[in-house]
C-alpha cells in the first residue's frame, strides 16, 4: 500500500508599507507599497489621515508573515489602525509571524491604534511591534488581545503568544515589554490573568503625559473591566482586564476619547 502523501497547507504572506509626509490637512501620502495579503489604505480625518492596514487572508495560522509599517515624517500627525480584529487561527505548523515597525519624526505624533486580536485554540502567534521616536515625537500605542469569544462559547485549553512591545527614541529604550502567553496562563491565578478573558495595554508617550494619569482613572468606569492607570518619566500607562472582550472594548474607546484630538478612528465606529 502506498503511504498517502502529507499535505502541503498553502501560507500567506503580506507587507504594506506606508510614508506620509507634511500637508495641508496634517499630513499627504509619500508611498504606498503593498505586497501579498497585506493592504493599506489613507482616509482623510479630523485629526490627521487615518491610516487603515488589513490582512486580506481573514487571519493568522502557522507559517503566515504579516508586516505593517508607517513612516510619518517631521511634524506630521496621523492615526494608524486595522480594519478589523486580528484572528490566530489554530496551527499544525510552527507560529505565525507578524512585524509591526513605525518611525515618528521630530516633533510627529502617531496613534497606533489597532483592533483587538484574537486567540483560538491551539494558536501560535509571535509578533513584535516597535515604534521609533525622533526628538520631540509622541505616540499613544494600544495592544488588546482576546483570549476565544465568549459569545461564541469558544474557550482555549492550548494557546502561546509571544508579543513584545518596544517604544524607542533615537535609539535609546523608553518602553519594553516582553510578553509570552502559554497554556499554563489560561488557568493561573490573580497573579497572572486571574481568569479574566480579555486584556489591554495603553500607553502614551508625550510631554506631559504622566499629568494625564487622574484624567485616565476618572475614565475607568466600565462595568466588567479592572484597570490601573501609572505615569512616570513622560509615560502613561493603563492596564486593563475584563471577562469578555466588548466590555473591554467600551472601556478602550473611552479612554482613547480622553487621551487623544479628535474623534475615535472610523473603522472602530460601532
Amino acid at each position: 500500500m502506498t503511504a498517502c502523501p502529507v499535505p502541503l497547507h498553502q501560507r500567506s504572506h503580506g507587507a504594506a508599507h506606508v510614508g506620509l509626509l507634511p500637508g495641508p490637512a496634517g499630513a499627504r501620502l509619500d508611498r504606498l507599497h503593498q505586497v501579498g495579503s497585506a493592504k493599506a489604505f489613507v482616509h482623510p480625518g479630523a485629526s490627521g489621515p487615518e491610516v487603515v492596514f488589513l490582512n486580506t487572508s481573514g487571519g493568522l495560522a502557522g507559517g503566515d508573515t504579516l508586516a505593517y509599517r508607517l513612516d510619518l515624517a517631521a511634524g506630521c500627525r496621523a492615526t494608524a489602525s486595522t480594519q478589523t480584529a486580528e484572528r490566530a487561527y489554530r496551527s499544525t505548523g510552527g507560529a505565525a509571524h507578524v512585524s509591526v515597525r513605525h518611525t515618528v519624526g521630530a516633533g510627529a505624533h502617531l496613534d497606533w491604534l489597532p483592533q483587538e486580536t484574537i486567540l483560538y485554540d491551539s494558536s501560535h502567534l509571535h509578533r513584535e511591534t516597535v515604534i521609533e521616536l525622533a526628538q520631540d515625537a509622541s505616540c499613544l500605542m494600544l495592544e488588546a488581545i482576546v483570549l476565544g469569544r465568549a459569545a461564541m462559547g469558544e474557550t482555549l485549553a492550548d494557546v502561546t503568544l509571544r508579543d513584545t512591545r518596544r517604544i524607542m527614541r533615537l535609539g535609546r529604550p523608553l518602553l519594553i515589554e516582553p510578553l509570552h502567553l502559554g497554556t499554563e496562563a489560561l488557568t493561573a491565578g490573580p497573579a497572572i490573568l486571574g481568569g479574566a478573558r480579555a486584556f489591554a495595554t495603553l500607553a502614551l508617550v508625550a510631554q506631559g503625559a504622566a499629568d494625564a494619569v487622574e484624567r485616565a482613572r476618572a475614565e475607568l468606569t466600565e462595568e466588567g473591566v479592572t484597570g490601573g492607570a501609572s505615569g512616570f518619566d513622560g509615560k502613561l500607562m493603563i492596564r486593563l482586564m475584563a471577562a469578555d472582550g466588548w466590555p473591554l472594548k467600551r472601556q478602550i474607546m473611552r479612554l482613547v476619547r480622553a487621551l487623544r484630538t479628535g474623534p475615535l478612528p472610523r473603522v472602530w465606529q460601532i
